[in-house]
């Protein structure tokens, strides 16, 4: 186990920093005491003995403070194309240095980690204060609290988002060795979750019967959930979906035979009693998705002392990266969770399928689709025969969504795909000279439904991406607010993954637009119960502390999955045997991201609801060039309104009404 010991440098006395706003009010005149009085104070509580004495930090205040406003806004655009250059570079060869570690093809696993977790400037974030460029940042820009954001921010215009953006990007100290390490347990956890493919070849339903090619294994837990619902466009896909639940679950508590995993039995897996022929299973994957939690936790705690505005991994995630309070965060979550609307949509599910819920139809969710896999497949095959031709046809896809030729051209000719080793994602460029990176799946000879599928959520963060990068007012704007505003854009995009594909008729949109919303409740739900789980798992650790093992935390996740479930999803899906609101592996590779798919899905219904009748390319392109801005301001802004759970709500009892 790696621990770093951290210590918190002692600040600069209080009298030190008096002396010194005094000196600049005397050499600058009154009116500039409020701004030194601001700039001093956010110097001197980062300001260490390494930096200089005290005679040093007042001649260093002196000489770097930008008194008149002139002054500022040049010192503003020099900082800005520092910034820009410095991190975007550095960014780009991040991304390229973990390509081998991304994407299927030829593997070097050992100099691949290697690559993936080498660090150009791995103490960046100090060097910034070493070589005083964050103070002179500090001194003359003020760094908002979350508070002064959202009270303020909606008033202000780019140039003071500008100051505020490059005062944030400069974080607290954080020693090289606690970011050594918060760097090489990520990769970890990723390189654990990337490879974590349970083989099915041998997995038998309750009747005995074999479902997949004896070679075929499905990534937890995505795949898994894929072939979940597949299972609704078949006859006999109940059994097979019972059989996959078992599956996800035991990849939850840990209980998936290592023979199965090594595949050195062939002989039938029966994952709902957990045997093999019929016989004792053996060794089992125990605590290994727990021990690697337990590492980012480790990761988390090194950092929380440096952070003392933030100080748990909850607080950042919640005030710095999402910048929506915690409890908001929750509320939201829980609003959904709650909403009348949900039995009446649990009725429908009910009506569709024929028969009561189970728990793993959660994951039903085109309640509309009555085309099978296959024919899906065969579609996006005569469309798109692989990745590289889908790629070839970006601007036109473009232009069929509505996309004028210069835009579709545009962006079309900036996305690169390609095939991730673990699950679909999307990367931005950080300079306007790159472009935006694809990634998703696909099955042997081609890309297939699945693959096409993602491939159009991961095209909408790129869209996102593309239009944030160059059309925003200034480069250190650059992005949306979170990621729950970009997850909005890639939920909109993959549903109009069939509307592509020349499967939805145009004179049906209204229908589509209500379909969708019900979707969109349902997906929204289906993902904010993991969201609540894994929040509070992440508080019961730091109500733990240092007495939390990976034994205990398994425990708590499973308790956790079945109080969130016994609350919110019970009534309508009876019982879970699974634990299965504890299955998303983001809880391993990316802490506390979940609810931003929920945050996302109630976005992209505001915004869905705000394009109607408009033209969907022109405002995908202003809506992601507003900034990014904190999502209140944002949302606002965007569609006239704060972020809210209740247009989502409100749209699927819509839908209820006008489709039955």
């Amino acid at each position: 186990m790696s621990t770093v010991t951290a210590t918190v440098p002692t600040r600069l006395d209080p009298s030190i920093r008096d002396q010194t706003i005094e000196a600049l009010v005397e050499a600058h005149g009154e009116a500039c005491r409020g701004r030194a009085a601001v700039g001093v104070g956010q110097c001197a509580k980062l300001w260490r003995a390494t930096d200089g004495d005290a005679e040093a930090f007042r001649t260093f205040c002196l000489d770097h403070f930008a008194a008149s406003e002139s002054d500022r806004a040049r010192l503003l655009a020099r900082l800005e194309t520092a910034l820009e250059q410095v991190s975007g570079h550095l960014y780009e060869m991040r991304r390229n240095l973990r390509r081998w570690s991304d994407l299927v093809g030829d593997e070097m696993p050992k100099v691949d980690a290697l690559l993936a977790t080498f660090d150009p400037a791995p103490d960046l974030a100090e060097q910034f204060y070493e070589q005083k460029l964050a103070f002179v940042a500090l001194l003359n820009l003020e760094k908002p609290t979350l508070d002064r954001l959202l009270a303020d921010g909606g008033d202000w215009d780019s140039n003071r988002w500008a100051e505020a953006r490059i005062a944030m990007s400069f974080a607290p100290r954080v020693p090289k060795a606690v970011a050594d390490l918060v760097r090489r347990i990520s990769f970890e956890a990723n390189d654990f979750v990337a490879h974590f493919h349970v083989p099915v070849g041998t997995m038998v339903d309750a009747r005995g019967s074999r479902w997949f090619e004896s070679d075929r294994a499905l990534l937890a837990h995505w795949l898994i959930r894929e072939e979940i619902k597949a299972g609704y466009n078949d006859p006999e896909g109940l059994h097979k979906q019972r059989a996959l639940a078992w599956v996800l679950g035991r990849t939850i508590d840990g209980t998936v035979p290592k023979a199965v995993m090594d595949r050195s039995r062939p002989e039938d897996w029966d994952p709902q009693r957990n045997t093999i022929a019929g016989g004792d299973p053996g060794d089992l994957v125990d605590l290994a998705r727990y021990e690697q939690w337990m590492a980012q936790f480790r990761a988390a705690r090194a950092t929380d002392p440096h952070h003392p505005d933030h100080p748990t991994a909850i607080d950042r995630k919640c005030g710095l990266d999402r910048e929506i309070p915690e409890a908001t965060v929750e509320q939201l979550l829980v609003d959904l969770l709650q909403a009348p609307v949900r039995r009446d949509l649990a009725t429908l599910l009910r009506s569709r399928l024929g028969r009561d819920l189970e728990a793993h139809d959660i994951y039903f969710e085109d309640l509309f689709e009555a085309r099978s896999a296959e024919s899906l497949n065969a579609a996006v095959k005569h469309r798109f025969a692989d990745e590289r031709v889908f790629e070839a046809k970006l601007p036109e896809v473009l232009r069929g969504l509505g996309f004028a030729d210069e835009d579709a051209e545009f962006l079309g000719q900036r996305v690169r795909v390609e095939i991730a080793r673990g699950s679909g994602h999307a990367m931005r460029p950080r300079l306007s000279e790159y472009g935006a990176w694809l990634r998703t799946n696909r099955l042997k000879s081609e890309l297939g439904w699945d693959g096409f599928d993602t491939a159009m959520h991961e095209l909408g963060h790129n869209l996102e991406q593309l239009c944030s990068t160059f059309f925003v007012p200034r480069p250190v704007l650059r992005g949306v607010p979170n990621t729950a505003c970009t997850e909005a854009f890639a939920f909109m995009y993959q549903g109009l993954a069939k509307r592509v594909l020349g499967l939805e008729d145009p004179a049906q949109a209204e229908r589509a637009y209500h379909e969708a919303a019900l979707s969109g409740m349902l997906m929204a739900c289906q993902i904010a119960g993991p969201g609540l789980v894994e929040l509070r798992t992440w508080r019961w650790l730091y109500q733990q502390g240092d007495a939390a093992t990976a034994k205990d935390l398994r425990e708590a996740l499973l308790r956790n999955a079945r109080e969130v479930w016994e609350a919110h999803f019970a009534e309508h899906f009876g019982a879970d045997p699974h634990h299965i609101l504890g299955a998303y592996q983001h809880m391993i590779a990316h802490p506390l991201y979940l609810p931003d798919y929920a945050l996302g899905r109630m976005i992209c219904q505001q915004i869905s609801s705000h394009m109607r009748g408009k033209d969907l390319a022109v405002e995908t392109k202003r809506i992601c060039s507003i900034g990014s801005l904190t999502p209140d301001a944002w949302m606002k802004q965007a569609v006239g309104a704060p972020l809210s759970a209740q247009p989502l709500i409100d749209e699927a009892a819509e839908a209820l009404r006008a489709i039955g």
